[in-house]
């Protein structure tokens, strides 16, 4: 292992969960990391799966929580899940709210000081650390898919959008889908990106969708007893945009789940198969 710091390492169906730290150049701090390397993975090299996680979340609550390990090791995919921002960066107001700042990157390249110095997980996880991954597993090159949560579930959809090509799958759980309208996306764009709203579309899916060069299918699961729908998520919105351009979207309502883990790991293993149709084909 190359600039690699091995945090943890615990056996599960088979194979390894691992937790990795490591110094980031784009974020200019340490940054933690899960991978967890299916049983295939002794023998051969395998697709990736990056998840993205929510608001207030490290690497620590999908590798405790979701259920993927089982999944990963059915499919033989390795599933690399990153923090949500970067962490003790002493920067004026990191830690005074929970939506902004440590635990909220919002997979963004922040442009405003004082957060643009750090605030650049949009790269971190489309250049950086896809580097990294590379250098250092045994991966199936250019085989990779992208996945997550709420604040992560829009960061896979926005980055998928706009990297035509990257990726072979798309999903989402609760995804926040349109930023620009709802009070977490403008909290973050107007501090990370600044006044201009027209900066903002850069990484609204909304917005993106409309100029899709590409028609990755995109899964996403709801519950509909989010306590976040109406106000932050507002799935039907961006489902109408895709209709309007006639991109391929599945929108599923899960009677009686909300925003948390429990829901989560109810469909993972939906989310996983959807994947590894895209990742394991031949």
């Amino acid at each position: 292992m190359t600039n690699l710091t091995l945090v943890s390492r615990n056996r599960s169906f088979g194979g390894w969960q691992f937790v990795y730290r490591h110094y980031s150049a784009v974020l200019n701090c340490e940054m933690n990391f899960g991978v967890y390397l299916p049983p295939q993975a002794e023998k051969q090299p395998c697709p990736t799966l990056y998840w993205l996680s929510g608001l207030t979340c490290t690497e620590q609550n999908f590798i405790n929580k979701a259920g993927s390990q089982q999944f990963a090791a059915e499919y033989g995919l390795i599933v690399v899940a990153p923090d949500t921002s970067p962490r003790g960066c002493n920067i004026p107001g990191e830690d005074d709210s929970w939506d902004l700042g440590t635990g909220a990157g919002f997979y963004l390249n922040a442009t405003q000081m004082p957060w643009a110095k750090h605030y650049r997980m949009y790269d971190y996880v489309v250049s950086e650390l896809p580097e990294v991954i590379s250098a250092n597993f045994s991966v199936v090159p250019g085989v990779q898919g992208i996945f997550g949560h709420s604040m992560g579930g829009y960061g896979a959809i926005a980055i998928a959008l706009k990297n035509p090509g990257m990726f072979k799958s798309v999903s989402a759980f609760a995804p926040i889908v349109n930023p620009c309208q709802v009070p977490w996306g403008q909290k973050a764009f107007q501090n990370y990106l600044g006044d201009n709203q027209s900066d903002w579309l850069a990484y609204d899916p909304i917005h993106l969708v409309k100029s899709a060069q590409e028609r990755l299918p995109i899964l996403i699961d709801q519950g509909d007893a989010d306590q976040f729908l109406g106000e932050q998520l507002q799935p039907d919105v961006f489902a109408q945009a895709c209709a309007e351009v006639n991109y391929p979207i599945s929108l599923r309502k899960q009677a009686g789940y909300d925003h948390s883990y429990y829901f989560i790991a109810s469909f993972m293993g939906d989310h996983f198969a959807h994947h590894a149709a895209a990742l394991t084909k031949g």
